[in-house]
């Protein structure tokens, strides 16, 4: 199973919807508050390129992108391939 991490902001409801979605898979991720560590705040801009919200998702060294993209991968039928890759 790849590693998963998603930049996070407890404030953010794309946030717990995204996590929502990686709990009912059942996989473990790594969530990384960037209120609690401002400093990863830039370090998820540089490797979300650029990407300066919540959340940035990652699954292995995939950058998924945020909420929206998770769950249209879901949609497609590609989200599970990628957790089980």
């Amino acid at each position: 199973m790849p590693n998963i991490e998603i930049y996070t902001s407890p404030l953010c409801g794309f946030c717990h919807s995204a996590k929502r979605l990686l709990n009912s898979k059942g996989v473990d991720f790594t969530e990384i508050d960037v209120l609690k560590d401002p400093a990863r705040k830039s370090e998820m801009m540089d490797r979300a390129n650029g990407g300066h919200t919540v959340p940035q998702i990652f699954i292995g060294e995939t950058h998924v992108g945020g909420c929206d993209e998770l769950y249209a991968l879901e949609r497609a039928g590609k989200l599970d391939p990628m957790l089980e890759a």
